[in-house]
């Protein structure tokens, strides 16, 4: 197995946050007088940085997007963090990684605070090494974090980490960070195209598949 550090993305990867989020999205716009009703379209905030979601999304301003991100705040901090699950699978296969004696880490944009409520909440902190995420809320970009979490993590040989995430954010940080990807595609990514067209190594179906991957690279 070529890989030893293996990050995860956390939103649409190891946790289905889908309701939590899109739930606090539609109250932050529902502050503004929006009554957004197309589910795809909020599942699109999963992931990226609010600050530059709401922008892309509804034309926001940066004054209201960083209203707006504090209106989400408010719901997504007391309630809508635990309406969330583990997807299928994701336990077994961080049980693998970890006797197969890989570095486990979490490197997502998702505010670092938040991350650990998550994964505790979950009880699956404890095969992390490293629980990374963002420091600077809402505007963090995916490279930034992967950036900490690589210097956090001590990573001396960056061809020896592969990222696993479920969007084109996730493929296309990797990228710049000169790390490996590997796409799934049960997350929140609407258009896997953009995920091959970033060079990620392969999709697929479940976690499961992921580490059998891995196990058989060499």
């Amino acid at each position: 197995m070529k890989k030893s550090t293996i990050l995860f993305d956390l939103d649409g990867t190891l946790v289905n946050t889908g309701e939590g989020v899109t739930k606090s999205v539609r109250y932050a716009l529902e502050q503004f007088g929006i009554d957004e009703t197309d589910q795809k379209k909020l599942e699109r905030f999963i992931g990226p940085p609010l600050m530059e979601s709401f922008p892309r999304e509804y034309g926001f301003s940066v004054k209201k997007s960083s209203e707006a991100v504090t209106f989400f705040r408010q719901r997504y901090e007391t309630v809508g963090v635990y309406e969330c699950e583990l997807y299928k699978d994701v336990e077994k296969s961080l049980q693998r990684l970890q006797e197969l004696g890989c570095k486990l880490a979490v490197a997502s944009s998702k505010r670092e605070e938040l991350c650990h409520v998550v994964l505790e909440y979950l009880n699956v902190d404890k095969y992390f090494d490293l629980i990374g995420g963002a420091r600077d809320a809402g505007t963090s970009t995916k490279i930034q974090v992967l950036e900490d979490v690589v210097e956090r993590s001590a990573l001396k040989d960056r061809s020896q980490a592969v990222l696993i995430g479920d969007t084109r954010y996730d493929a296309l940080g990797a990228r710049e960070a000169g790390i490996d990807c590997i796409g799934i595609t049960y997350g929140f990514e609407q258009d896997f195209d953009e995920m091959r067209n970033a060079g990620v190594l392969g999709m697929f179906d479940t976690l499961w598949d992921v580490v059998a991957f891995l196990e058989s690279s060499d």
